[in-house]
């Protein structure tokens, strides 16, 4: 097939690899325009770029897709069908309606439950056991489109991070598989009472509440990791939590139980297994306590 790739993150790179060694022709990738990024702040290419050049594919960076003269210009590559992950712009409808199949979306999350910006923290954070990827024809709603594959996988005690890279594979895979033979596709309308919604994360949301039970903390931390960082302040500090597990002890909530920095929640308690100072690498438990000791029975607000 002729495609039209558009992503932007880590997240959208193995499925634009993926179709490459499939054997698609990739017509063009869009994706966002480079950031400044690093210390200093040059401006830099997302990854799916990196990747699209790496392959000698061309790469168009729209800030928009509004126009009609940049609606001409899509139109006008003679795509079978574009490919879309985590692109980052809503897509009009002339954009939508211009390749043969139309636009099909690798979504990180079991469609309609966690539409949205945030699906895998959100799924992490509300405890849901399992998630996984769904392939869907893109319409004009906030991820309304009838599905034409799902893929689940355990959630576990898994990290944002950690299933953003299993999510990203298996999507990868389960598009090419639908590409493979995209006529024998039955489109599934969605479910609408089903639906929930994933809001973009607010950093404001980062705070850890020691008042909640263990396993919400845990939750909460494996949600928000690596980025933002669930956090808390030690002496002052902020400190994220980056992994932990939860705990039997109890105690006033917030409280440091013992040397191992088990740390009281409102029910039961936590133990950090990965931690992060400001301007300072991630780190395991014993290599923080080595260079930053707690002091058994601070208490953490």
């Amino acid at each position: 097939m002729r495609i039209i790739f558009m992503g932007t993150p880590d997240f959208a790179v193995p499925a634009l690899t993926a179709l490459h060694e499939a054997g698609h022709e990739i017509a063009c990738v869009y994706t966002q325009p480079p950031r400044p990024a690093g210390r200093g702040k040059k401006l830099q290419p997302s990854p799916v770029h990196k990747t699209a050049e790496a392959l000698g594919v061309e790469v168009r960076t729209p800030t928009s897709l509004k126009s009609a003269e940049e609606q001409a210009r899509f139109a006008a590559l003679g795509a079978d069908v574009a490919v879309v992950a985590a692109y980052g712009l809503i897509l009009p409808q002339a954009i939508l309606d211009a390749p043969h199949h139309g636009c099909l979306n690798i979504h990180a999350s079991i469609l309609p439950r966690w539409r949205g910006a945030a699906p895998i923290h959100r799924s992490i954070m509300a405890g849901d056991e399992q998630t996984g990827v769904t392939i869907m024809q893109m319409e004009a709603g906030l991820d309304t489109g009838p599905m034409l594959a799902t893929l689940r996988t355990p959630i576990n005690d898994k990290t944002t991070g950690e299933l953003t890279e299993e999510l990203a594979e298996l999507g990868a895979g389960l598009m090419v598989e639908v590409l493979n033979d995209l006529p024998a596709c039955e489109a599934v309308p969605q479910d609408e009472t089903q639906a929930t919604y994933a809001p973009k994360i607010d950093k404001a949301e980062a705070r850890i509440d020691w008042t909640r039970n263990a396993a919400d903390v845990v939750r909460h931390i494996h949600g928000l990791a690596p980025f933002p960082g669930a956090w808390c302040e030690i002496d002052g500090e902020r400190v994220k939590l980056l992994r932990a597990e939860a705990r039997e002890d109890s105690g006033a909530p917030g409280t440091v139980l013992d040397t191992e920095m088990s740390i009281a929640c409102g029910t039961g308690a936590i133990r950090p297994l990965r931690l992060q100072r400001a301007g300072k690498p991630a780190m395991d438990r014993a290599e923080f306590l080595r260079g930053r000791p707690v002091t058994v029975g601070t208490v953490l607000p």
